[in-house]
């Protein structure tokens, strides 16, 4: 999938728009919300101890996303999990314009319905500025990843960052993009 056509920044453009503007009475087009960017972070704990683990969620991440990872390292030590500082812990990747389209097209489309026993997204699991937060148990329900080629079942976060000022508006933003809230 190339990165030139982009169907949900147009969807947000000509429908989303007009439709926040109306509920929420914005005089301006500027007040409408819009996603910011997307986070996507692996805690990978026993990747301070083997690197090769962190290699392999780090290209399988690449091929998820698209976008290089960057290595996240511990910033102090925990005896208690043998953990010294700036040992690698973990893998994150920021998307933000095209690519964080085409990643938020695929999740509601492709991969939210690919996971087992799925009944809608925690519509609670706003942070109170706008931001949603969710995770996925494994990395398996994406295309781009093969199930012969994992060696390791590894779960994600994925955080979307908004520039809606309250979480209500946040979360309609995101249902006008067909996000699966559960119903409350």
């Amino acid at each position: 999938m190339g990165y030139g056509y982009v169907p949900l920044k147009d969807k947000y453009k000509n429908e989303i728009v007009p439709i926040l503007m109306k509920e929420f009475n914005y005089k301006n087009i500027h007040q409408v919300p819009k996603i910011e960017k997307i986070v996507i972070n692996m805690g990978v704990g026993e990747g301070a101890r083997n690197s090769e683990i962190i290699e392999k969620h780090a290209q399988e991440l690449a091929k998820i996303t698209g976008q290089k990872p960057i290595i996240t390292k511990a910033k102090k030590s925990v005896s208690n999990f043998k953990i010294r500082r700036g040992m690698p812990i973990g893998i994150k990747v920021t998307l933000r314009g095209a690519r964080m389209y085409n990643f938020l097209y695929k999740l509601i489309n492709i991969v939210l319905p690919k996971v087992r026993d799925f009944r809608g997204l925690d519509p609670n699991s706003f942070d109170g500025r706008g931001n949603y937060s969710f995770g996925l148990s494994e990395q398996l329900v994406f295309p781009e990843i093969s199930p012969d080629e994992i060696k390791r079942i590894q779960g994600m976060d994925i955080t979307i960052v908004t520039t809606a000022k309250t979480d209500q508006e946040a979360k309609r933003l995101l249902e006008l993009f067909g996000m699966p809230f559960k119903r409350e």
